[in-house]
């Protein structure tokens, strides 16, 4: 992993975006032992707007808490790709829903990979609402910015009570699609 990651999580709001950022936050703090700041925003809408939820991860300090040359983006709706791709530095991965994200601004997209997130939470777990988990399984699977295990920890710990099985099984879905897509 390079010295310092920048990821940006983009969606609709209501996706569970925001809390996702949280999650791989308070995995590489609590369980990697690395720094780690996240922010978020959504528009007024709040549900249905574009949103989207930064994490910055590091082995050393993070001086700024914003993100400005993204290693990777996640984008669950056309609209928050359209919105939030420009910062994506060069050779940056970007990672779509393939049933909700039909095409990419015009850009030098070298890295892209389309997984059905909101299909595999629907279809394979029976849960539309664990989309967000199953993305997020994907986005460490391919990046590395955090160990399976810390993200499993932080899942555990963040989840409602009675929903960990699921969410378990939705963070592994996740890295399962990510390995085969890979």
């Amino acid at each position: 992993m390079p010295r310092k990651i920048e990821l940006r999580l983009a969606g609709s709001g209501g996706q569970g975006l925001v809390l996702a950022g949280i999650i791989l936050a308070e995995a590489a703090v609590l369980f990697d032992g690395k720094n780690a700041v996240q922010t978020q925003s959504y528009g007024p809408e709040a549900r249905g707007g574009a949103s989207k939820s930064e994490v910055i991860i590091s082995e050393g300090d993070i001086d700024y808490p914003k993100c400005e040359n993204l290693d990777a983006l996640l984008a669950l709706t056309q609209e928050s790709c359209n919105k939030y791709i420009g910062d994506l530095k060069p050779g940056g991965l970007v990672l779509l829903d393939e049933d909700l994200v039909h095409g990419l601004p015009d850009g030098p997209w070298e890295k892209v990979i389309r997984i059905p997130f909101t299909a595999i939470a629907r279809e394979d777990l029976g849960k539309q609402m664990v989309a967000n988990i199953v993305a997020l399984g994907a986005l460490v699977e391919l990046t590395g910015v955090v160990t399976s295990e810390a993200i499993e920890q932080a899942v555990l710990k963040r989840v409602p009570k009675g929903t960990e099985d699921l969410n378990k099984r939705a963070l592994n879905a996740g890295m399962e699609a990510a390995r085969k897509a890979a």
